[in-house]
């Protein structure tokens, strides 16, 4: 039995000029970017908040691994764990918590 290919619709002709040409460098492309004027404050809170997330990823995964691979992604989890806290310390030394003065909090370092 012969089957009749489907009607497929018509393209547009292909345009030469939109081919890659090895001379011209394409333009860079930024998939993720961060706005110039965002405040430190929320810089540091998305920071905190992606190491947070790291932390728990590699807790799972670490569950799942045996022996040297799992020795690795602990040590990846601290290093999330320690990257966290120190955000988090850069966040307190900008907003100190309530009961606490700049001065108090800044001198028990």
């Amino acid at each position: 039995m012969n089957r009749t290919p489907p009607n497929l619709p018509e393209s547009p002709d292909f345009d030469d000029s939109r081919m890659y040409d090895p001379g011209r460098p394409e333009p860079a492309s930024h998939v993720f970017t961060i706005i110039p004027d965002v405040d430190t404050e929320s810089l540091l809170c998305h920071a905190c908040e992606t190491l947070a997330s790291l932390n728990v990823m590699t807790a799972d995964l670490a569950c799942e691994l045996q022996g040297p691979r799992r020795n690795v992604a602990l040590a990846i989890q601290q290093l999330a764990v320690l990257g966290e806290l120190l955000v988090n310390r850069a966040l307190d030394n900008l907003a100190p918590p309530h009961g606490r003065s700049a001065v108090l909090f800044n001198s028990q370092r």
